[in-house]
């Protein structure tokens, strides 16, 4: 009896063909092309200014970073009083819209009933869709009016002896541009706050809950630690948008070419003095020194962006609380 060797089992099923590479290729091309772009338009706008401050660099050299002075009649120029500006009113803005904007997503996220969530989430995200003119209009007109003759005053009844509201109570100064900029931010860190809040897993809550926390501490010890990188995140975006505001800041802040010496100061920032005079500028010399503040303002921008990924990926790294 023969035996037989069974022949391999032949398919039908179609041979793929062969995929080209070229598609990969172009895309690829086409999206470093993007990035290269994009690169290249910052470095070209620090090369724009860079060139049209020369004529600034060479009159002042490094004393234009300290210099205390900005008098265009006798062309001295220095950039600490709108760095001082910035800095004050950013950082009030950063005060006031914090608390307020964290405890608006903790609540949106876990107190609020259900009916609510959407139409406070939306009317909070809405603020940030408003133009800067509108808040500068309403700074102007309905702020500045209440902070003159209700809450400096006040302030200064209560907190003069803190040396931080000395000088007449005029409602266009420092603390109303940072108030009205607190108001800007808040829709930025409410937002991403809310969002990486939501991002929290159940399961993590749920532990919390079953040992016996309170909502308070289970937002406390649960959420707000797993979330703590992306409202930092959000907090420095906000604090990037405070720190680059111009229309608003400007109708508000005094527009004062001074180092303010209390936050019931009139002053002013890198941003307002670029709306108020560049265009105005007694001669080349001004107008170079008013790019150069350009630069300063751009390396502040870079130097917060810089610090504030570094404090996310070390509190993504270790996990642990921000030690500075």
């Amino acid at each position: 009896m023969e035996s037989t060797t069974p022949s391999p089992p032949t398919s039908t099923a179609p041979i793929a063909k062969k995929v080209p590479r070229w598609p990969d290729r172009v895309f690829v091309g086409i999206i470093a092309a993007i990035g290269v772009g994009i690169l290249g338009l910052a470095l070209g706008i620090v090369a724009v200014l860079a060139n049209g401050a020369q004529q600034s660099f060479h009159r002042f050299g490094w004393g234009f970073l300290y210099g205390t002075t900005w008098d265009p009649d006798h062309q001295i120029f220095g950039v600490v009083p709108f760095v001082a500006g910035t800095l004050i009113t950013s950082g009030i803005a950063l005060l006031i819209a914090f608390p307020v904007a964290l405890g608006a997503a903790i609540f949106v996220t876990t107190q609020a009933p259900r009916f609510l969530r959407g139409p406070v989430g939306t009317a909070v995200e809405l603020l940030a869709a408003i133009p800067s003119v509108i808040y500068g209009l309403w700074g102007l007109y309905v702020i500045h009016p209440y902070m003159e003759t209700v809450v400096e005053p006040a302030l200064k009844t209560n907190l003069g002896w803190t040396g931080l509201f000395n000088g007449p109570a005029y409602g266009l100064d420092v603390l109303t541009a940072g108030l009205i900029l607190s108001v800007m931010i808040i829709p930025t860190i409410c937002a991403v706050s809310r969002d990486t809040l939501l991002a929290v897993p159940d399961a993590q809550k749920e532990a919390a809950l079953s040992l016996g926390a309170t909502n308070w501490e289970t937002t406390r010890t649960a959420m707000i630690p797993y979330a703590r990188s992306g409202i930092l995140g959000g907090t420095i975006l906000g604090l990037g948008r405070a720190l680059g505001e111009t229309m608003a800041v400007t109708m508000v802040v005094g527009n004062v070419d001074k180092v303010p010496t209390s936050l019931l100061s009139p002053g002013q920032t890198i941003s307002s003095l670029i709306a108020n005079e560049l265009l105005s500028s007694s001669g080349p010399l001004q107008t170079a020194a008013i790019l150069e503040c350009g630069l300063v303002l751009l390396a502040i921008s870079l130097a917060v962006n810089v610090a504030a990924r570094l404090l996310v990926w070390r509190v993504t790294k270790t996990g642990g609380p921000i030690t500075l």
